[in-house]
């Protein structure tokens, strides 16, 4: 759960460490000689002058300090741990360990100094570099942590959690997870099958039912993740659960102290030092779901940009052709139940929600969605917008605020789900998206049933490699038009 995020927060914090260690030289090479000339001290070797191509000509002599002295502060902070639960350490803990680690690195770094018999080295560019070096990097983690809390605090990047059981060590976890708001943890309530405790607050958070009711609770409330914090006698109670979380796409969680299992696609992870042991339907590394956000966020951009004298057109031909707004808003669900609104070019006529009763025997699809061949509710300009994908180019606007990717399930209506037999609803399990496997394998063409298999198929062989085919296939499907309708 939060072992993967704290390695990818910590490679991404070691980065920052490296680029900064490396600018202090170039910032303590200037602070250095503003010294000098304040208190009218002599000139260190090889600097000849205050601007950038003295600095270049100082450190192309001191290349060896250039490259050796952020590896070895980066050495001590790695041997003295700094990178280990990073997120889960106060500031000023960390502060201080930063301190302790900047004054071994200072030492070591005159050892390095020494060694080399770089003689000419001056002793006062050394201390300014070692505080200039702890002074970036405190002020670094510091507004890390506060963008963290901010991020956090905004409702962003925050994992909804369902505890099981309210005994010693459950209590001990809440108030672990209360105390580090900026861990991006919001606890939703508890479960525990004492009779007596049902709608009862412990730790100010409410018990909402038994073991039996996980089921009936994951389906009615947004939880990313469900975790058994339980005595040893309740093992057998809990598999059912384990399995209704599974059916829908939650994450589980068991703690690791009861018993050691190895069972395909499960991790052991430490949460602050609980171990425990994880269920994952869906598992990619951070890593990966940054970079599938990063392609996100480019393309979308870029496509808003790039589209946007075209769907200047469209607008304008949407009023010119009918009554009604240019851009169609509905309510969709997204990732875990999230409800977002969908934003699409206008198609149909704008009473096309009331006139859908008169048409639902014509439904030609299986299942809760709607479609029928030449729709009397969409426009003529709509019939050209839809079998050209034009329409769905307002999507991107989702996808750049993070309600949707670029490629994943098709975002259902809210209805829809309310109708899913209890195997759909793992396509929630993944964020929605433009194009999915649907897309580029028959669209509308396809049954119902073998729409969500393509979803669960694609949920469960992901890879940065398939979204990448799949993007492929969409822009052919777009160009012939294949399945539109």
């Amino acid at each position: 759960m939060f072992s993967e995020k704290e390695k990818f927060l910590a490679g991404i914090v070691r980065l920052a460490d490296f680029v900064l260690l490396a600018f202090s030289f170039f910032i303590a090479y200037f602070l250095d000689e503003f010294i000098r000339t304040i208190a009218r001290l002599g000139e260190k070797a090889y600097a000849d002058s205050p601007t950038f191509s003295g600095f270049m000509f100082f450190a192309s002599k001191y290349w060896l300090l250039f490259l050796g002295f952020p590896l070895i502060w980066m050495g001590i902070f790695y041997i003295n741990g700094i990178y280990r639960d990073f997120s889960t350490r106060s500031f000023r803990k960390l502060a201080w360990l930063v301190f302790t680690s900047g004054i071994w690195a200072t030492v070591v770094s005159g050892s390095y100094v020494f060694l080399l018999k770089l003689e000419l080295t001056s002793r006062l560019f050394f201390l300014v570099y070692a505080f200039t070096a702890f002074t970036l990097l405190l002020i670094q983690r510091k507004l890390l942590f506060l963008l963290l809390a901010q991020i956090h605090a905004k409702g962003y990047n925050q994992e909804n959690l369902l505890i099981v059981g309210t005994g010693k060590r459950a209590r001990e976890f809440i108030r672990t997870v209360k105390m580090n708001s900026n861990w991006g943890l919001n606890i939703i309530g508890l479960i525990d099958d004492e009779h007596g405790l049902y709608g009862k607050e412990v730790d100010g958070l409410r018990v909402l039912g038994r073991i039996q009711d996980i089921p009936f609770i994951v389906n009615r409330l947004v939880i990313d993740r469900v975790i058994f914090v339980v005595p040893r006698l309740w093992l057998h109670r809990i598999e059912d659960a384990i399995l209704a979380c599974e059916q829908v796409g939650v994450s589980t969680s068991i703690s690791l102290d009861l018993y050691n299992l190895h069972i395909s696609r499960t991790r052991q992870t430490d949460f602050n030092g609980l171990p425990l042991l994880e269920f994952e339907t869906f598992y990619a590394k951070e890593w990966q779901l940054f970079i599938k956000r990063s392609i996100d966020i480019v393309i979308s951009s870029l496509s808003l940009l790039f589209f946007s004298p075209l769907m200047l057109i469209v607008a304008i031909l949407i009023k010119l052709t009918s009554r009604g707004p240019v851009l169609f808003r509905q309510k969709r669900v997204g990732l875990k139940g999230r409800k977002f609104t969908l934003y699409k070019f206008r198609s149909m006529v704008i009473d096309a929600e009331a006139r859908k009763k008169d048409l639902l025997e014509r439904n030609e699809m299986e299942g809760p969605v709607f479609k029928i061949k030449r729709d009397p509710r969409i426009t003529r300009l709509g019939y050209f917008l839809r079998k050209t994908s034009i329409d769905e180019l307002p999507q991107f606007i989702n996808v750049l605020k993070g309600n949707m990717s670029i490629v994943g399930p098709r975002p259902p209506l809210v209805n829809e789900v309310d109708e899913y037999e209890i195997w759909h609803r793992r396509r929630l399990s993944l964020k929605p998206g433009i194009t999915c496997l649907w897309q580029v394998k028959g669209r509308n063409k396809l049954s119902f049933d073998q729409w969500m298999k393509l979803d669960l198929e694609y949920i469960d062989k992901w890879s940065l490699w398939l979204d990448f085919k799949i993007l492929l296939r969409t822009f052919f499907v777009v160009l012939v038009g294949y399945g539109a309708e």
